[in-house]
């Protein structure tokens, strides 16, 4: 992809994350996005069908990014989950303000659930054997812990990470690990 190309597609996608810190998906026009990103129209409709287009792209661009570092850790290890779960959670502060729009209740609820199913994926394709649950009860708790830890993430996002990424680990894998005995 040439360099206006990649220019284009960077001013529409942040564009869109600057409209989406002041209101929803669905009240966002492309029409909003080109004035804001000073492009025309046709333009954004030769990268992009729709604002939710746009938002895809995003998304899957960060879920690949995600992806990306889950891979290069092995979930069925405690020591390599805490360490995993630092890794995510130092890239989502790193990229702390996208995660904050795609987490908003401004955007759609489509991003919490690719996020979550990946992160199954992970934990069913890694965890579940050493574990010896059906799959069906694993689906459960799987389900539990991805869900909440989303839900943390959001909260410590929100409260503007004031706890370092190491110790939010600590916390959400003490958590998981051991339930509320271990927790200080």
């Amino acid at each position: 992809m040439d360099r206006r190309k990649k220019y284009t597609r960077m001013v529409l996608k942040e564009s869109l994350m600057k409209l989406m810190k002041e209101k929803q998906i669905s009240s966002i026009t492309v029409k909003e996005i080109c004035e804001l990103a000073d492009i025309n129209r046709s333009t954004f409709y030769s990268h992009y069908s729709s604002q939710y287009d746009l938002l895809n792209a995003i998304e899957e661009e960060f879920i690949q990014d995600m992806i990306n570092t889950l891979s290069q850790y092995n979930f069925s290890k405690e020591e390599e989950a805490l360490k995993m779960t630092e890794k995510i959670l130092e890239y989502i502060a790193e990229k702390s303000e996208i995660c904050k729009t795609l987490l908003s209740e401004n955007s759609d609820i489509h991003f919490q659930k690719k996020g979550m199913e990946i992160t199954q994926q992970f934990i069913f394709k890694n965890w579940i054997i050493g574990n010896h649950l059906e799959r069906e009860t694993f689906e459960y708790i799987s389900m539990f812990v991805v869900s909440g830890s989303i839900n943390v993430i959001k909260y410590w996002l929100e409260s503007g990470m004031n706890k370092p990424p190491k110790e939010m680990a600590e916390i959400i894998n003490n958590f998981v690990n051991k339930g509320l005995s271990d927790i200080r």
